[in-house]
């Protein structure tokens, strides 16, 4: 059991990833389309880089309500410059993914390890265009940590209302162009902020876990 006083969606939330995830059909409403590299399969064989990503969650306030963390990259980075992520990175040699979520968290954004307590993971995800396969963990704080961002990584650390991504002017759709090709991309507005691609794949299955 967790610490008594932390919210029931919480508790709640570690209860539903003990289960079944809806996985794909969560994660592809809000996948650019067309996006090549759907059909691949994710088993623990695939020859694909492997990265742990961070889905933090504190209470936002007296309402129930939770903030979520997300940083913009910064555009010295040699891939996904400038976009909006969960914290995270590549699996070090004999790491799983929740070793190296809790590592990178540190090394992003000076979240100590300690102060994690984890709730699950949700689905993994394949991103085609940088051959990564990365593995979202849950975690939890009590109280809002205290945030001393990596500045060669880290432009800006975003503390976002989930209760704000729900709504439904949140959602929002265009058209880009990307590698050359035109792709209908839907996306979390955030601000002045576009959250877009695996990041809002993985937003929407947890979107969805809450929302059961």
């Amino acid at each position: 059991m967790l610490t008594a006083g932390y919210p029931p969606s919480i508790e709640a939330l570690r209860e539903t990833l003990t289960h079944p995830l809806p996985g794909l059909a969560a994660q592809m409403r809000m996948a650019p389309q067309p996006r090549p590299g759907t059909e691949r399969i994710l088993d623990p064989f695939l020859d694909c880089r492997r990265a742990g990503v961070l889905v933090l969650l504190y209470p936002a306030g007296d309402d129930g309500d939770l903030t979520l963390v997300l940083t913009r990259r910064t555009d010295s980075l040699e891939s996904h410059r400038g976009q909006i992520s969960f914290p995270g990175g590549s699996m070090e040699p004999g790491e799983d993914a929740v070793a190296a979520a809790r590592r990178e968290a540190m090394e992003e954004l000076g979240v100590e390890p300690e102060s994690l307590e984890i709730l699950g993971q949700l689905s993994p995800l394949y991103i085609p265009p940088s051959d990564f396969c990365i593995y979202p963990v849950v975690a939890y704080t009590a109280e809002p940590p205290s945030f001393t961002p990596n500045e060669r990584e880290v432009a800006e650390v975003l503390q976002i209302s989930l209760n704000h991504l729900r709504q439904p002017a949140t959602l929002c759709e265009e058209t880009w162009e990307l590698r050359g090709a035109l792709v209908c991309v839907p996306y979390y507005e955030v601000g002045d902020h576009k959250v877009w691609g695996a990041t809002a794949m993985v937003l929407c299955e947890l979107l969805s876990l809450l929302a059961d």
